[in-house]
């Protein structure tokens, strides 16, 4: 079992953003001379930043844009699928493109595999179809808790600490243009935590087994990454998130790789899900290099695109 992280009176508020992140674990110790004082929880970090800087800065600058999202009358397996595959924890559901209910990890659990009451979508005793094929709808959560992209954080916070939520959904026109959750809070608080000059990378492991060959390989990689980048791009942060599903083939481990790179320029994400920590991570970080090809901003720098080019298509 992992220990938690110590933190002191004197840590600042981006220091234990950053090891909750690194740790995955949302409540930390607090100590002061080897005395337990008590404990810091995401929640006090997040409400301590929106106090004394982030309360008046826009849902939008930190969001997660785009989200996937899944019809009302898709089946639960597919609801699965795509957190298995994505890496993420929260799904918004939708009818006709309109936001109309929201399934979690925790809903999952709650109703499916430990119930404690008939579930909306009948009695399952006796049932001959299988419980991964019940509609999206039938275990969502509705309504759900909104905000509009251009709502400051601090009433973000609010909303979430006033309904115990883990995440909120940004709408617009009644459509999902993007998702918050604490970790989009934390992510930005942490790599406050010095000021960064270059591009670095963080990980966060959880139950993958990376020997020092399969390390050196993922970082020759980030190197490279940083090589093509880092005069674009100018400075941030990857951070990347592996686990493993447990199941393997061949010896080797079913691992999912979820990147996040907050830069100067932009935030751009990606993730993969395949066998072995170096392919996966190399599918994911060029998976990656597309989104940033695409942005917005870098698709106007002209110098970055002939660079680009160069790199993809040399001449022989």
């Amino acid at each position: 079992m992992q220990s938690a992280p110590i933190v002191t009176l004197q840590d600042t508020l981006s220091k234990v953003a950053k090891l909750m992140i690194e740790s995955e674990i949302r409540q930390l110790p607090v100590y002061s001379d080897e005395q337990l004082l008590g404990f810091v929880t995401d929640e006090d970090v997040i409400h301590g930043a929106i106090m004394e800087q982030w309360g008046n800065t826009r849902v939008e600058e930190i969001m997660t844009k785009d989200p996937f999202v899944i019809e009302e009358d898709e089946s639960l397996g597919t609801v699965l699928s795509l957190i298995r595959s994505e890496g993420i924890s929260h799904v918004p559901i939708v009818k006709d493109g309109k936001l109309v209910g929201i399934v979690s990890i925790s809903d999952i659990i709650e109703n499916i595999f430990q119930p404690r009451h008939v579930q909306r979508f009948g009695e399952r005793v006796g049932e001959k179809v299988s419980v991964l094929s019940i509609p999206a709808k039938g275990i969502m959560v509705d309504p759900v808790i909104t905000v509009l992209p251009e709502s400051k954080l601090r009433d973000a916070e609010e909303q979430m600490h006033k309904f115990n939520i883990s995440s909120l959904v940004i709408v617009s026109k009644g459509r999902p243009v993007g998702i918050i959750t604490k970790r989009d809070f934390l992510e930005p608080l942490a790599q406050m935590e010095k000021p960064v000059e270059r591009l670095t990378v963080q990980f966060s492991v959880k139950d993958v087994k990376i020997d020092e060959i399969q390390r050196s390989a993922v970082m020759d990689d980030f190197e490279s990454f940083t090589r093509r980048y880092g005069g674009t791009l100018e400075a941030g942060t990857l951070f990347v998130y592996m686990k493993t599903h447990g199941t393997n083939f061949k010896g080797e481990q079913l691992i999912h790789i979820r990147l996040q790179f907050r830069t100067k320029r932009g935030a751009f994400f990606s993730s993969a899900e395949g066998y072995g920590v170096e392919q996966t991570f190399k599918i994911a970080l060029d998976r990656l290099e597309g989104q940033i090809v695409k942005s917005t901003e870098l698709a106007n720098d002209q110098d970055f695109l002939k660079g680009y080019l160069r790199r993809r298509f040399p001449l022989t």
